[in-house]
């Protein structure tokens, strides 16, 4: 294996690093960070274009639930759904995600270089990816829980999302670039795939094993969504006026209030047709392992002033948004 560093918001690497392969996994994107546009569409404009270029014959690319998803309930729903409008999009993120995607499943029977045959795309739209070594989503949600923000939870009891081990989603790739080969008559070419583990779940139900195994309580408190999302609002508003100069991750966002809140869940059937997808059956035992042996877990301890003090900010903070959003829900 050979690894080469470069960037996708410049072309010429990307062509570098696509010379003599016979096809690309396009997996790179970015989120909450004022450079969504220049990564996640034209850095994906720069893969198709090279993919041409080089003769590349096969190309897929790792999209997201929410190109479809935008805060709607959806129950056991297919690829037959229509793109969330652009505009209705909470965040920067999924509506260029949505952008890149329609991109490369337009690109799909583009003529390659040098009369070398077709390109043949396809994306797949998996759920929220968790396994040791995850380095996006569940260091964070550690820092949270060692931290004590994690004090509530917000949501219907009762509702359901899904998630996808980093396993099942290689796997997946891993099918849809044979199911875009001639021996598989291309029958991926075109097409978008929902790619999870296959069990809708409460979303902090699923991360309860994660927070008991580390040896911490798990939050009684339960927030309704709409005041969750307005705290987010908040949250991104501070992040739009200072993000310039101070960059920092929010605390949440909008769309991961709906991604966590609201039930919406895929069937996995057409990726079981076409692509032979069988996911396999994981828990979080190995993540509660992999942070143990990184030296996270509960330490006994009394509180120190610190600690004290950060609580009584983070109440302060819950009291103040709360109060604010009151008039809000009343008008």
């Amino acid at each position: 294996m050979a690894f080469l560093r470069g960037d996708v918001r410049e072309y010429w690497e990307v062509e570098r690093a696509t010379r003599g392969v016979d096809c690309v996994f396009h997996t790179a994107s970015y989120g909450m960070s004022g450079r969504e546009q220049e990564v996640n569409v034209r850095g994906t404009e720069h893969v198709i274009r090279a993919c041409v270029g080089n003769a590349v014959p096969r190309l897929v690319y790792t999209s997201t639930f929410n190109v479809v998803f935008g805060g709607q309930v959806i129950e056991n729903g297919d690829e037959s759904l229509p793109y969330l409008p652009l505009h209705l999009h909470p965040d920067h993120y999924s509506r260029t995600k949505s952008l890149a995607e329609m991109a490369v499943l337009r690109a799909n029977g583009t003529a390659l270089r040098g009369g070398a045959g077709l390109l043949r795309t396809c994306a797949l739209r998996p759920a929220g990816i968790y396994g040791p070594g995850e380095r996006r989503h569940l260091p964070r949600i550690v820092r949270y829980i060692e931290s004590g923000i994690f004090r509530f939870v917000y949501g219907d009891a009762g509702s359901l999302v899904e998630f996808v081990h980093v396993d099942n989603l290689a796997a997946a790739h891993v099918l849809a670039a044979e199911a875009l080969t001639a021996a598989k008559r291309h029958r991926a070419a075109g097409q978008a795939y929902f790619i999870s583990d296959g069990r809708p779940v409460n979303n902090f139900e699923f991360f309860r094993p994660l927070v008991e195994g580390l040896g911490y309580p798990f939050p009684r408190l339960r927030l309704p969504v709409s005041l969750v999302y307005f705290f987010a609002f908040l949250t991104e508003m501070v992040h739009f006026l200072v993000g310039r100069l101070y960059n920092f991750q929010p605390l949440l966002t909008r769309t991961e209030v709906y991604k966590t809140g609201v039930t919406h869940y895929f069937s996995m059937a057409k990726a079981e047709e076409e692509l032979g997808y069988e996911p396999r059956r994981y828990s979080l035992d190995d993540v509660v392992q992999w942070f143990k042996d990184k030296g996270h877990g509960r330490k006994p301890h009394s509180p120190s002033f610190k600690q004290l003090l950060r609580d009584v900010f983070l109440m302060a903070m819950l009291v103040a948004v709360i109060f604010s959003y009151i008039p809000v829900v009343g008008t």
